[in-house]
């Protein structure tokens, strides 16, 4: 298909795919209710029909439930041959419901023991690391003193394209009564880490809602979960979850800037006004023509 381009920015560089929050319950229903499983199938059928492909499948944590071995097993063998069949690099990245040394053994084929689950990625010169803020046995967030030291000196080489965070616990205020217990706790402490760096974007989940703000200056981006959502147009005392409105988001990645687009999981049948014989009509056009046909109200 060809491209048409009038304005400052040529395609990406990167495209980054990021989903977050599966919570997978493999033989169960979450809270009696939500079919993890399901709801994860049709995000990634939604995933393998998109065009063009993405360059990375970003996982931002509560990958499952209760931390069970089987439920690791089930979700890598859902998304590992999603991935491969579009060519796209898999970044998992551990949540507060996580296990450690299951997630390490049976999604990784790491050993089995309590180290933070952390990685580094180069994707054509564009670095991704992964951070593991959760703390074993509870539900907030943090990282410690060595992961952050980490942190500081992979960050001391900056990459060709930036490097883009991926943690669960995103540093950004909640929108829900009491999820502030459940945050990042000691962020100052990252912004240390990361400050005169070249990290040019924050991803995150956690949370069940999109949302989006900044850290220190650097756009942090929130993906919704594929499992439950939460639907903030409620009261406050009211907030809960719900089984609608599951989303991912894509990341483009250009020199100068990075989108966070919002993408439904849900799908409907489009309008016919960009067809094939359409494209094939502007094609044969001069740039004037094509100029004028686009930018002219009729």
């Amino acid at each position: 298909m060809n491209e048409f381009r009038f304005g400052a920015h040529a395609p990406a560089r990167r495209t980054l795919l990021h989903l977050s929050d599966t919570h997978l319950l493999d033989g169960a229903r979450l809270g009696g209710r939500y079919d993890t499983v399901a709801n994860l199938e049709l995000t990634l059928a939604r995933i393998r029909a998109m065009q063009p492909h993405p360059d990375a499948i970003i996982v931002t944590g509560d990958l499952t439930e209760l931390g069970e071995p089987a439920s690791y097993r089930r979700l890598r063998g859902m998304l590992e041959p999603v991935a491969e069949d579009i060519g796209a690099a898999l970044i998992w990245v551990a949540g507060n419901h996580d296990e450690r040394p299951a997630l390490r053994e049976h999604l990784l084929d790491r050993t089995a023991t309590q180290e933070p689950v952390t990685s580094v990625h180069d994707l054509g010169g564009l670095r991704v690391i992964a951070l593991d803020s959760t703390v074993p046995g509870w539900h907030h967030g943090e990282l410690d003193a060595a992961q952050l030291a980490w942190l500081k000196a992979e960050l001391a080489t900056p990459a060709p394209l930036g490097t883009i965070l991926a943690l669960h616990h995103p540093p950004l205020p909640s929108h829900i009564p009491f999820f502030d217990i459940l945050e990042l706790r000691d962020q100052p402490a990252l912004a240390a880490a990361i400050a005169g760096s070249d990290v040019r974007a924050i991803l995150a989940g956690h949370l069940h809602y999109s949302t989006s703000g900044t850290f220190q200056g650097i756009p942090v981006s929130v993906a919704s979960a594929t499992c439950y959502t939460m639907d903030l147009a409620l009261p406050d005392d009211r907030v809960n979850g719900m089984d609608a409105g599951q989303s991912f988001h894509l990341v483009h990645v250009w020199d100068d800037t990075i989108t966070h687009a919002v993408v439904p999981v849900a799908s409907a049948e489009t309008a016919d006004t960009f067809t094939p014989e359409w494209y094939a009509k502007v094609s044969a056009m001069s740039a004037e023509e094509r100029l004028d046909y686009f930018s002219r109200k009729r």
